[in-house]
């Protein structure tokens, strides 16, 4: 009866842990069901892999909801761009109103608008600003498009700072109309501005507003056989054709150390993000896919198909950025080394999807989403796996590949395909030694280069602990030879003597 009673008890106890161990996994597939967009990803062999999700809708912030003095600010109207200051606090170009909603950080309440100020005695407005930048300084940057012209102003007080506009240099055509666009500036006060228009790059200004020149120009490449054709062709097959002109940039954003990110549509889908240096050379990294341009090419005649049309950019820290994509709704995110991490997002009408997204922010732990049409903004919350990736890359970015591990691995344990996750065991691995792990590892992760230097230092290992047997072996082998020779040569001249 004891030993009846103590089985019992064994498998009650396992039943429990059973259940405690899958029911995570049902609550994490009963989530995923849920959500409006199926979260995946590309591996090594860009093939698309169905992961966790990253981040999960968390709620919708529409203008009619927030309040300011007690009264609603109103529903915002086709907004263009967002940002964040240093205190969290969100600024919202609401272009159709011709104002900037600033809402605190939990984006439940607005704390002030700006619509007017004074212009030097005089009462200014603002007309479809498009784009808006805060600095550390304390400086609002608004892209007043229709006035053409940058307005900069004192944030707590509103005051009028200084104007930028009609921009002159020889490099300008003669009658250049100037329509900012977006507007980024950085620790320098360098203001970086994107244009209507303005193919030959990214508008750079001094603090005082002075017009110093291009950034970051996107050469075009022609191919041998375009050319020989253009040389060829009459005159109106070449008018007909297709302009060689650079693209125009979309989206600015700007890191800690000064590097610029631009993006742009790359019709190829292959690098729809920039990192410009202060020179304006690009030094983005590309991954083992060498790929930055949000989905890979998806075939069909329909809007909906062919490559990502990267919309804005943020920069989150750590060496991490998020892509927006127009085209097909989603968020590409990706570490310092190209590697893609996640992708969430997509079209519709459902919470969590848009319809025409334009602009894209992290405040706090979240990543926000501004939507022109459905005129609302998206907050998105990071999962376990999301956060897992997040605080892993973090960690290997500051160059802490042991500390990494244990991240990675609970990664794995939710996702056991993601590559990277394998790759960041192995190299930490590989740095402590363990080059035989290291190779395991990987070899999973796909990563050809590093799994090379893993493979030569296990070689070499091998060799080292191996060295004395084998020069002992040698030694051996030369003075058996040696003495065989001796031997044969001695018995040989007995047998010579013999014969005689």
């Amino acid at each position: 009866m004891r030993h009846f009673l103590k089985k019992k008890s064994i498998m009650v106890i396992a039943f429990l842990l059973a259940v405690v161990t899958v029911f995570p996994l049902f609550a994490q597939y009963a989530n995923a069901e849920e959500l409006p967009y199926d979260p995946y990803a590309y591996d090594y062999w860009e093939d698309v892999v169905h992961t966790p999700a990253a981040y999960t809708p968390d709620r919708m912030v529409i203008g009619n909801d927030l309040m300011l003095d007690g009264e609603s600010i109103g529903a915002f109207v086709t907004p263009q761009d967002l940002c964040k200051d240093a205190e969290g606090n969100v600024y919202v170009a609401d272009s159709g109103n011709n104002r900037i909603v600033v809402l605190d950080p939990t984006m439940t309440e607005a704390i002030r608008i700006y619509d007017s100020f004074d212009n030097e005695g005089t009462e200014d407005d603002f007309s479809n600003p498009t784009g808006v930048c805060v600095t550390e300084r304390g400086w609002l940057y608004i892209a007043d498009s229709l006035h053409r012209r940058i307005v900069i102003l004192e944030v707590e007080s509103g005051a009028l700072v200084s104007i930028v506009e009609n921009p002159t240099s020889d490099v300008l055509e003669e009658n250049y109309v100037f329509t900012p666009l977006k507007v980024s500036v950085d620790y320098a006060d360098r203001i970086y501005c994107i244009a209507q228009n303005m193919f030959e790059g990214i508008m750079v200004f001094e603090a005082d507003g002075e017009f110093t020149g291009f950034f970051g120009t996107i050469e075009v490449k022609i191919t041998l056989w375009e050319k020989f054709w253009r040389k060829i062709a009459t005159k109106e097959e070449r008018s007909k054709s297709q302009l060689f002109i650079p693209t125009e940039f979309t989206g600015i954003d700007v890191d800690e150390y000064g590097f610029v990110y631009a993006t742009n549509i790359d019709s190829e889908g292959l690098q729809a993000v920039r990192r410009l240096n202060p020179k304006g050379e690009d030094v983005i990294r590309q991954g083992e896919n060498e790929n930055v341009g949000g989905d890979l090419w998806i075939a069909g005649a329909t809007d909906y198909s062919g490559p990502s049309q990267i919309t804005d950019v943020v920069y989150r820290g750590k060496g991490i950025y998020s892509l927006l994509d127009r085209r097909r709704g989603r968020v590409f995110t990706y570490d310092h080394e190209g590697n893609l991490l996640y992708i969430f997002g997509g079209l519709g009408t459902q919470e969590g999807t848009f319809m025409a997204p334009v602009a894209i922010e992290e405040v706090g732990s979240q990543i926000v989403v501004l939507d022109s049409t459905r005129a609302a903004i998206f907050c998105f919350e990071s999962t376990e796996y999301g956060t897992l990736i997040n605080e892993a890359v973090a960690l290997r970015y500051d160059g802490d590949e042991t500390l990494a591990v244990e991240k990675w691995r609970r990664v794995l344990m939710l996702n056991e395909n993601f590559e990277l996750a394998n790759v960041g065991i192995g190299k930490a691995y590989l740095t402590a030694g363990d080059n035989e792990m290291a190779m395991h590892y990987l070899r999973i992760g796909m990563n050809r280069e590093y799994y090379s230097i893993a493979f030569k230092r296990y070689r070499n290992d091998i060799l080292e602990e191996n060295l004395e047997y084998l020069l002992t072996g040698m030694m051996v082998i030369v003075v058996g030879y040696f003495a065989y020779s001796k031997y044969k040569e001695k018995h040989g001249k007995k047998e010579g003597a013999a014969n005689e």
